[in-house]
């Protein structure tokens, strides 16, 4: 049986997304492919609210988060986490011999401006990572008022997570001024797990130039050189069959409307966090809540395992909570294509089973 997914990637996949998935391959240096890359790149570009040049890599988000912090750290970086994933890009800087220093927010709580300030004032740094959406916590970092202060120091290189909320909510990079916006297809964008995706600004390209050691695969500069001097292609090989789908439903989702787009994960957010305050607790912070995922705390200790089991069998999946989390939470995603009836009937079926 399907299982219907609620889990923080991947997410549920539309039938006619998949087949495109399925169209007959192209050469990948040919004229088509650069047509391809083209439209893809042009269509992104109003996703991220950015004028600036769009990457595409064939990996896990956490591909070119490692080709950020190591392309565009000169110096060193200050790496803020709100939970596992913001922590993530610190290990990425340490095992790649990059000189970093790990902030760290209690789970459940914000990075704060004021943080960013106290780091970015030693002058010590040259890059800063924020995580906008942790979907370890359910939380949704205030973007707009760090960006105030990053804005601040004109040396800094901005890179920005946003792999489990590009696509749901809006985030305008070029107005915050993030330099390298990251994300990937199996989120709120809404494709198979596969690619990832990044804007690279002007600034990070300059910083990448001073780095000598930026790694070969995993170079942004190498591949913001290519796709200049070879017309939207790639030094290596690229999925092109997750490109045909990207280029099919980001013309979805333009046609849904971003705005329209947005204003749906928030009302499935909204919904099931009153569901989550009436029958259990948030874990997050309330002012800063995840609109693509809610994190619910386990308060009446049930046992999180047995009921996506039983869910399973009646053709649905959450997920527990992760890390030091599991059992003291469990995560319902309401990202990407996702509707309200969707998100109804779940929680129709969680009170069946919970006796609610």
């Amino acid at each position: 049986m399907h299982k219907k997914l609620f889990i923080p990637g991947p997410v549920e996949v539309r039938p006619d997304v998949l087949e495109k998935m399925a169209t007959p391959m192209i050469g990948h240096r040919s004229k088509d492919a650069s047509a391809l890359q083209r439209r893809i790149s042009d269509k992104l570009r109003k996703v991220f609210y950015t004028e600036e040049e769009i990457l595409l890599s064939t990996t896990s988000g956490s591909g070119l988060m490692e080709g950020a912090i190591r392309s565009c750290t000169a110096k060193r970086a200050a790496v803020f986490s709100v939970g596992a994933f913001g922590k993530r890009w610190y290990e990425m800087a340490k095992f790649n011999n990059v000189p970093a220093d790990l902030f760290e927010s209690e789970a459940g709580h914000a990075t704060t401006p004021e943080m960013v300030e106290e780091a970015l004032s030693t002058g010590k740094y040259d890059l800063v990572t924020i995580t906008h959406n942790e979907t370890s916590v359910g939380i949704m970092n205030p973007v707009e008022e760090i960006s105030k202060v990053i804005k601040k120091y004109p040396d800094v290189v901005w890179c920005l997570d946003t792999v489990s909320s590009m696509g749901g909510t809006k985030i305008e990079v070029d107005k915050l001024g993030v330099d390298i916006c990251i994300t990937s297809t199996q989120k709120a964008i809404g494709l198979p797990p596969g690619m990832s995706i990044c804007s690279f600004s002007k600034k990070a390209v300059e910083r990448a130039k001073q780095v000598p050691f930026r790694g070969f695969y995993l170079d942004l500069l190498s591949l913001y050189n290519y796709i200049q001097k070879k017309d939207y292609q790639y030094p290596s090989t690229p999925s092109l069959s997750h490109m045909f789908a990207l280029d099919y439903q980001l013309d979805r989702i333009l046609e849904e409307g971003l705005e329209n787009r947005f204003a749906r994960h928030i009302e499935m957010a909204n919904y099931v966090r009153a569901w989550a305050k009436e029958h259990f607790d948030l874990f997050a912070d309330e002012r800063y809540l995840s609109n693509t995922l809610t994190t619910v705390k386990n308060t009446k200790n049930i046992d999180v395992a047995d009921l996506n089991k039983k869910l399973g069998e009646r053709g649905f999946q959450i997920s527990n909570g992760y890390g030091d989390l599991k059992d003291k939470t469990f995560r319902i995603a309401h990202m990407a294509d996702c509707t309200m009836d969707d998100v109804k009937e779940l929680l129709w079926n969680i009170d069946d089973i919970l006796g609610f």
